[in-house]
């Protein structure tokens, strides 16, 4: 039996990149974390997004950019901790359920994003 991705099961690319751009809607507009947003090149930050979230969910793309706890070590000196995290991980979810994704992959995916939470937190 073949086994297909997590990528694959959600859509592939196109997912991908509606996943992303609604969840960086909701993002901006989330008072507990928009103001990490501040300085960022959105349209930059959107595409190593998708780059990462393909590569995460086991997509065929190859990550280049700095790992979890590089990329957020700036973002925890100017105050990110768990609370932050758990603003982002809601985001992600509410909008995974918007976009119909199935419980078993919306519950699949959280589980990768909440592997992150100690690198990405700095710990």
């Amino acid at each position: 039996m073949i086994q297909t991705s997590l990528y694959e099961r959600v859509g592939g690319k196109d997912a991908v990149e509606a996943v992303v751009n609604v969840f960086y809607e909701k993002v901006l507009t989330d008072d507990r974390i928009k103001h990490f947003f501040d300085d960022v090149d959105m349209d930059k930050q959107r595409g190593k997004q998708k780059i990462f979230i393909a590569y995460a969910l086991g997509g065929p793309v190859n990550y280049t950019g700095k790992d979890m706890r590089e990329a957020h070590a700036h973002l925890v000196e100017r105050g990110l901790n768990d609370s932050h995290f758990d603003a982002v991980a809601e985001n992600l979810q509410g909008t995974l359920e918007e976009l119909e994704v199935s419980v078993e992959n919306v519950r699949e995916i959280m589980q990768i994003v909440g592997g992150t939470r100690e690198d990405v937190l700095g710990r």
